[in-house]
């Protein structure tokens, strides 16, 4: 457990004394703790993880290292424990419409999608759409979106840089491993910072132009692993000539 904390304490770049401050126990203690010669408490390792912030996965990891049972369910995305959140999150799916959005697990696996986001998809490899679909895979893969994204070095420089810092964040070696995929993959960075208010897509649907900018949203308060995991991406218009031609659909 102590070396789990320690390395969590690290990526969050903080010292033995800054956290100890933060979870009001001493430096001394958390020293203990880290090079195993102290055990800390159920409440300890909730507290030093939250201070942390520590994902809940995770939290159950360092707790299962401490000798402690996890302190948060992961529910089965089929099964029925979370059947009414999922049928609530579909409905923002479908709320959405006609502008695409998706729901994603932790992977950036899609779980599901609404009616807009064949658009969107439309002429990509069908090995790349068997599921599991990884939609970062599927936007960058020269076989997927990537031709039909017409800012694709800038739109490849926000996606790295948004899962770079998403592997930094939970300490997953999936995404390490997903982000050094994609960046092998052709396409280029761009190296200056993009114009405007936010980094837009901009995709050619035939012989159209759209263009949008995506919102992230997350659930506020889970409890349970799976569901603190999941997350909708959506896409919106970015100017006035998507939205018509959206909504004409």
């Amino acid at each position: 457990m102590g070396v789990l904390l320690k390395r969590w304490r690290g990526d969050r770049r903080l010292s033995q004394l800054a956290l100890a401050g933060r979870a009001g126990v001493s430096a001394r203690h958390l020293s203990f703790v880290e090079t195993g010669r102290s055990r800390p408490t159920r409440d300890m390792i909730l507290r030093l993880a939250e201070e942390l912030a520590v994902p809940l996965r995770s939290r159950n990891e360092l707790l299962l290292a401490g000798g402690f049972a996890p302190a948060h369910p992961e529910g089965d995305l089929g099964g029925p424990g979370l059947a009414a959140v999922l049928a609530s999150l579909r409905a923002v799916l479908e709320g959405h419409e006609p502008f695409p959005a998706v729901l994603l697990d932790r992977h950036w696996t899609m779980i599901d999608g609404n009616a807009a986001v064949p658009l969107l998809t439309a002429g990509a490899a069908p090995e790349l759409l068997e599921p599991p679909v990884n939609v970062l895979r599927l936007s960058l893969h020269p076989d997927g979106m990537a031709p039909r994204i017409l800012n694709l070095a800038e739109w490849r420089a926000h996606v790295l840089h948004r899962l770079d810092r998403q592997a930094q964040a939970t300490g997953d070696p999936v995404l390490r491993e997903l982000h050094d995929e994609l960046l092998a993959l052709p396409g280029g960075l761009a190296a200056a910072q993009p114009d405007g208010l936010v980094v837009p897509l901009r995709f050619a649907a035939g012989d159209r132009e759209l263009s949008f900018f995506s919102v992230t949203s997350v659930l506020g308060t889970p409890l349970d692993v799976t569901l603190s995991e999941l997350a909708i991406e959506s896409f919106l218009p970015a100017d006035p000539d998507t939205a018509r031609f959206l909504r004409s659909r």
